[in-house]
């Protein structure tokens, strides 16, 4: 087709995407249904349409950051990584707040709202990317690697913890395998590793003596202490979920066929793995979870066949960020992890989000395309 000579870049990439986009217009057309009857008198439509329009605008989105020179990125992510911190304080003080956290801020005069930790999310691994690059020959030394790496890594997931624990936690870690990547000795990152463990004791201890003295301390002491227990009762959404994979079975009730969306919270978002597993079998599941597999290795595989540091590093932490965050939300949907609510990349319904994850796509796709050019260029 000679459409698709237009998408340059990596084909899987791009199959895996539209493959995703297909799956999650059709589950999220099935588990909103509650959501449609409380606030839509039952037009399942309208949640359809929104939903199509927000992931073609995430594939078109895609496919001009795709166009654009990779290099590009690494300069925006210079700019940006000071732009994001008044971004993120903004956010906790003045942010657009549900339920207990401030994670949003409002687009004025488009009644849009986007979750700051997003943004930060990305340029914080592009600039990690960047300054493994620029920094290679300082790498050996500890003092250097606080000065230009964990000191803004630091910084920047303290902004984003106190509203969102569960983003500030995976993002840190995508930055620490990042490092692991861009051959920081693993010492330095044993200390690292140590420094966290300490602070999450230190956390544990505190949340659980005086929970009231941090934001949503309360929280997730509950949360912890009800994935604990593994009763019903105090799991009720995970208990759904169980439901809802466990009568799937292997080839599942047919698309449109879940009982569980009436009872799980979240069936369009948070737990739509489970909507999934319902709905379309076990095998079906099983291989979502290889595509996000076939996304990291292509990743990889991004990495490898760079002969930049920079594009190679920016595209294997963009595609690790997004592959764990799925696999956060899909051992939240088996019980495996306490309730997070990180929604499943490319699948679970949002708005704003999406976009940001085919942002990051698009990065990833734009520094296979400069790899593809330059084998065109040696065979030529």
């Amino acid at each position: 087709m000679k459409q698709l000579t237009y998408l340059k870049g990596d084909r899987v990439i791009w199959t895996i995407v539209f493959l995703l986009s297909i799956l999650s217009i059709l589950v999220v057309y099935s588990s909103v249904v509650t959501l449609a009857h409380k606030y839509k008198q039952g037009n399942t439509e309208a949640y359809l349409i929104k939903h199509a329009i927000t992931i073609f605008g995430g594939i078109l989105i895609m496919y001009f950051v795709h166009k654009l020179k990779y290099t590009l990125f690494s300069r925006v992510a210079q700019i940006g990584i000071f732009l994001v911190i008044p971004l993120l304080l903004f956010t906790l003080l003045k942010g657009v707040s549900a339920g207990e956290a401030s994670r949003w801020v409002e687009i004025p005069g488009l009644g849009l709202t986007f979750q700051s930790s997003d943004v930060a999310k990305i340029i914080l691994i592009i600039f990690v990317a960047r300054t493994l690059t620029i920094k290679q020959d300082n790498l050996d030394d500890f003092k250097s690697i606080i000065k230009y790496l964990l000191v803004p890594i630091g910084f920047i997931c303290l902004l984003i913890f106190p509203a969102n624990f569960s983003t500030s936690a995976l993002l840190f870690v995508n930055c620490l395998f990042l490092m692991f990547v861009g051959r920081v000795k693993l010492k330095f990152i044993g200390y690292v590793l140590g420094a966290c463990i300490a602070f999450a004791l230190l956390l544990l201890v505190v949340i659980y003596q005086f929970p009231d003295a941090i934001p949503r301390g309360a929280t997730w002491k509950a949360r912890i202490e009800n994935f604990s227990k593994g009763d019903s009762k105090s799991n009720y959404q995970s208990e759904q979920a169980k439901i809802a994979i466990a009568t799937g079975g292997v080839i599942g009730k047919g698309p449109g066929n879940s009982t569980q969306r009436a009872f799980l919270p979240q069936a369009s978002s948070d737990f739509i793995y489970a909507i999934i597993i319902e709905e379309y079998g076990l095998f079906t599941g099983l291989a979502m979870l290889f595509l996000y597999m076939i996304l990291l290795f292509r990743g990889i595989r991004i990495l490898r066949d760079s002969e930049k540091t920079f594009g190679g590093l920016m595209a294997v932490g963009l595609s690790f960020s997004l592959v764990f965050q799925a696999l956060i939300n899909m051992a939240v949907a088996v019980n495996l992890f306490p309730v997070t609510g990180q929604p499943l990349p490319l699948v679970s319904m949002g708005g704003t989000s999406i976009w940001f994850t085919c942002i990051a796509i698009g990065i990833i796709l734009s520094v296979s395309k400069s790899n593809e050019q330059k084998e065109e260029v040696i065979t030529e």
